[in-house]
């Protein structure tokens, strides 16, 4: 595996430390592959996280988002009676999880449903007006910036009198 050294990046890139960060957080390899999951676009700025917790109530489940991290846990508490059961063959994941997901910005979560053993997380990138594209129209108008002429020959004709 290729291993790179961003600390140039760190010295060198100021408000960049975040996405070296993501980076390197990225490189890492997550063996553990539980609960599986989906990411799915809907349209240009719409997402939904697909995560299969079959087992899990909505009260065992908890979704937390913070600083563009989004943070989805199971608690799964032991089950009554489970000493009585004598499993032949236990094929069915009942542990607790936590699973994150890096958001970029201005991406928030709109819903969570729980519905057929799958948990689906729906997001939307919402960019605030002023990043927004806008167009600017060419206009005959005078720019507020230029001294206004007329304004300027008053002021000479006072100083004269």
């Amino acid at each position: 595996m290729t291993t790179y050294d961003l600390s140039p990046l760190y010295r060198t890139a100021i408000g960049f430390d975040r996405l070296a960060d993501m980076l390197s957080n990225a490189s890492r390899v997550d063996g553990n592959g539980y609960p599986p999951y989906n990411i799915e676009a809907h349209g240009e700025d719409q997402y939904r996280i697909s995560m299969a917790v079959a087992g899990f109530s909505e009260s065992d489940l908890d979704i937390v988002t913070e600083q563009n991290t989004l943070t989805v846990s199971g608690n799964k508490d032991a089950e009554d009676g489970s000493d009585e059961r004598e499993f032949l063959y236990r094929g069915i994941a009942n542990r607790s999880f936590e699973r994150r997901f890096q958001l970029a910005d201005h991406v928030r979560v709109v819903t969570a449903r729980l519905e057929n053993g799958l948990l689906h997380i729906d997001l939307e990138r919402e960019l605030p007006e002023q990043m927004k594209p806008r167009r600017i129209e060419i206009g005959g108008q005078r720019s507020t910036l230029e001294p206004d002429d007329g304004k300027r020959i008053e002021r000479e004709e006072n100083k004269a009198a």
